[in-house]
Order: structure tokens, then C-alpha cells, then sequence
């Protein structure tokens, strides 16, 4: 009872802010999916608009508790659910043939990111969220290396905002672009999946491109890339700790005591966990179980995922200032934008040293 009145009101007020911004984004305007803003962009706005309109809602004494315990745990529930999507079986099979475009758009995406943030003097969080954003999977990767990192809302915020941005960009331009540069079918499902940060963007890229190409599978193949570059969270969020881990013994003392359970991300082993019982459950005879695992269950933990990004980025805006946010837009635009063309760039040069580009489904 004590965790519900504390709690309770700031959680449902993120919630309900969540439920209307996935309805919005389930919905079309002038024949184009505002999918392609994606629930957690509108959450994160309505969030920062109710506080230009109620400035001390956030930190009332009934919602604060609420407020951050969603921006933080749930958070992190819904990275680990989202492992229940991967299939490592599937993308061991499909995504092999991206994994050299895959390895070399994360690196470049964050040599990138470092270099900009040297040259600009940014923030390093600020930084390494944009740059993780940009090379992983967007919103998750940002979800994920968040906690590691102890970024503050205002930090999630400037990130998930210069993501949402390209992500637009990108969909909208993409499809016309590849086909325009005489990209293959199979090309454009590797670019897609590689040179796009955020799944629904993906998504929508890909579906519009099938049209285009007149070709029906253009998005099950972009999607699976995704997927299989949605896996570099483990290893980038572990180096990440095992970074922090690093620096908190170099100046630990008395007063500063290392702490490795406080560090270490353990909601990335349950990520990892629930991919790897989806996989068993794949390797299994199929019977109603698996059926119902694979169209219900996998579909559900998809969607709850999604809501719970949502409400941890409604919960986020709560506690950011949309004017302060737009006064300091100008150095992370720079490196989400450095970040997207050089993503671009080298997803199309490695494709065509491997001879990917042309190549059709």
C-alpha cells in the first residue's frame, strides 16, 4: 500500500499520457503513419508541454516519487522485455550476411560521436546517448545506456529528440533515395535496417519501399537487420559498466567506496535472458505453445515494451524544460546529424565492396 500511495498517481499519470500517445501513433494524417513519430516522441512531448503548462506538477509530493520510478525502473523493464522479441536462432540465420555493415555503421557512428564531442565540447552523456541512439536502435539503445551512465532526464530528453528527428528524415527520404541510386531490393532491406535508427522508422521505410520496389519482403528483411543490430546493446551497456567500473576504483577512497552491484547493469542479463528462452522456445516441435508463443505472447511483449517506453518517456518530459531543451538543441543536432551521414555513407560503401548493393530478394 505504502509503494501505491507514494507511487501510485505520478505512475498512472505516465500511463495515461502513454495510452493517448500510442493511440495517436497508430493513426494516419494526409495518408502518411504517424508511426513514424512512434508513441515514446509523443509521450516525451506531451510530457514537456503539461510541464510548461504546470511547472510544479512534476514535483509535487503525491507524483514526484511516481514520475521517477518510471523514468528509471520501468525504463528498464522494458529493455528487458523487449528481449523476448529476439530470436537468436532467426537472426543468426538472416542477419549474417549485415553483419559487416552492421559492425562497421556502430563503429563509425561512434568515432563519430566522440570526435564531435570533442570538437563541440559537448556533454559526454549527451554524447555517448546520441551516439549509442544513433549506431544500436534508437530509443532502447538510449533506454538501455541510460541507468549505466546516470544521465539525467533533461540528457534522455536532448537524445531521444535529435534521434526522433533523423528517424523522420530518414524515413521519408530513404526509400526514394535508394531506389533513385539503383540500390537492390535486398540492398535497400540492409540500409534500412542499418542506416535507420529507431524500429518504427524502420518499419515505415521499408513498407514504403516495397511499394516502390514492388517487392513484398523488402520489410521482413529490414526488420530482421534491426533486430540483429538491436544485440550490440549487450556488449556496448557492458563496456560501458565495466568503463564506470573502471573509473570508480581510480578514484575511490573512504568516501568514495567502488561498488560493483550498483554499477553493473543486471536488467542487460535478463535482456539477454528473455532472448535466449524465446530461442529454445523457436528450437521446440511446433504445437499450440509455440504457436502461441510466437503470434501472441512475442506480439504482447512487443507492444508492452513499447508502452513502457512510452510512459518512461513521458515521465522523462515531466521533468524537462521544453525551452531550455530548444535553447541547447544546436550541438546535439550537429552530432545526430554527423552521426546519420556517416551511418548513411558507410552503409552504402560496405555494401557495395561486398557486392550487397545491387543484389534483390
Amino acid at each position: 500500500m505504502d509503494f501505491v500511495k507514494k507511487k501510485g498517481i505520478g505512475i498512472c499519470l505516465c500511463a495515461v499520457i502513454a495510452a493517448l500517445s500510442t493511440w495517436l501513433a497508430g493513426l494516419s494524417l494526409g495518408g502518411l503513419s504517424l508511426e513514424v513519430v512512434g508513441a515514446p516522441v509523443f509521450a516525451i512531448l506531451f510530457g514537456m508541454i503539461v510541464t510548461v503548462c504546470r511547472p510544479t506538477l512534476a514535483k509535487a509530493p503525491n507524483m514526484a516519487d511516481g514520475i521517477k520510478f518510471t523514468s528509471k525502473k520501468i525504463l528498464q523493464w522494458a529493455v528487458i522485455i523487449l528481449g523476448f522479441s529476439l530470436n537468436l536462432g532467426t537472426i543468426a540465420k538472416v542477419g549474417t550476411q549485415s553483419l559487416p555493415v552492421i559492425v562497421s555503421t556502430i563503429t563509425v557512428s561512434l568515432v563519430t560521436a566522440y570526435v564531435m564531442m570533442k570538437a563541440l565540447n559537448m556533454d559526454s552523456k549527451v554524447a555517448t546517448l546520441i551516439g549509442v541512439g544513433s549506431s544500436i536502435c534508437g530509443g532502447s539503445a538510449i533506454a538501455a545506456t541510460a541507468p549505466i551512465i546516470e544521465a539525467d532526464d533533461k540528457e534522455i530528453a536532448q537524445s531521444i529528440s535529435v534521434i526522433f528527428l533523423f528517424n523522420v528524415l530518414a524515413a521519408l527520404i530513404f526509400p526514394t533515395l535508394g531506389h533513385a541510386l539503383g540500390m537492390g531490393s535486398e540492398g535497400f532491406a540492409i540500409f534500412a535496417g542499418t542506416a535507420v535508427n529507431d524500429t518504427s522508422s524502420v518499419t515505415a521505410a521499408a513498407s514504403t519501399a516495397e511499394g516502390i520496389y514492388n517487392c513484398g519482403s523488402i520489410l521482413t528483411s529490414a526488420v530482421t537487420v534491426k533486430l540483429t543490430r538491436t544485440l550490440a546493446i549487450i556488449p556496448i551497456t557492458l563496456v560501458l559498466a565495466f568503463y564506470r567500473m573502471h573509473k570508480a576504483k581510480k578514484t575511490g577512497g573512504a568516501e568514495n567506496k567502488f561498488s560493483f552491484r550498483s554499477i553493473f547493469p543486471w536488467f542487460i542479463l535478463y535482456f539477454v535472458a528473455a532472448s535466449i528462452i524465446t530461442t529454445l522456445v523457436g528450437l521446440l516441435p511446433e504445437s499450440g505453445f509455440t504457436l502461441f508463443y510466437a503470434d501472441s505472447f512475442v506480439v504482447w511483449m512487443k507492444w508492452l515494451a513499447k508502452f513502457f517506453i512510452a510512459m518512461a518517456m513521458c515521465a522523462i518530459g515531466l521533468n524537462t524544460n521544453l525551452v531550455e531543451l530548444i535553447k541547447k538543441g544546436g550541438k546535439p543536432i550537429a552530432m545526430g546529424f554527423s552521426c546519420w551521414v556517416m551511418i548513411s555513407l558507410v552503409s552504402i560503401l560496405v555494401q557495395l565492396a561486398t557486392g550487397i548493393f545491387y543484389t534483390n530478394l
